[in-house]
């Protein structure tokens, strides 16, 4: 199993610990993210999930709906990903993407790790849970944010930076980075 499988295994974890956790009635509250509920962020997540792979050419089905079983639909999302790591043909797939010529793996590793950490957060914040993150995640996730550059601003992805002090944590700050109220 590679470190990118196994890293997305453990941001996995957290994300579901998060799916897992929404008290009932919940699904439908606010999220950070301007317009949407928790509900929303779920389905973004999933989606996502399911229209990855098609960037490498491969394909991944899913037959359950946010809608009917959010834990459901997320649970196999997150399995299908994670067989598409654990099988080296399938991850190693090779394909131009809008960062220059990758992987399959690690185009789950910069974007779904990218997705899992800060949607963790959003549905955390919008269902009143532990919004705490993995202190190595949020350094990375961070660093791969500014790599970004101005395409982290584009429509439907961030907002506006948020400013936030110098003592802020660095949690704080990639939240604040992307455009979210810490």
């Amino acid at each position: 199993m590679s470190d990118i499988s196994e890293r997305y295994r453990a941001l996995a974890a957290e994300f579901t610990r998060r799916v897992a956790a929404v008290p009932a009635g919940s699904w439908e509250n606010p999220s950070p993210c301007e317009g949407w509920t928790a509900r929303d962020v779920l389905r973004h997540v999933v989606e996502v999930h399911r229209d990855m792979p098609s960037w490498a050419g491969l394909s991944v089905t899913l037959h359950r709906y946010v809608d009917d079983d959010p834990l459901g639909a997320w649970s196999e999302a997150r399995d299908a990903i994670q067989a598409l790591l654990e099988d080296p043909d399938r991850a190693g797939k090779q394909y131009d993407g809008i960062l220059g010529p990758t992987t399959a793996e690690a185009t789950v590793d910069r974007f779904l790790g990218f997705d899992l950490l800060v949607h963790a957060w959003d549905i955390a914040r919008a269902t009143g849970q532990d919004e705490s993150l993995p202190a190595h995640e949020v350094a990375r996730v961070h660093a791969d944010a500014r790599a970004l550059g101005d395409n982290i601003r584009r429509s439907g992805v961030c907002g506006p930076e948020v400013i936030v002090g110098e003592d802020a944590s660095e949690q704080d700050k990639l939240l604040a980075y992307l455009g979210r109220q810490p």
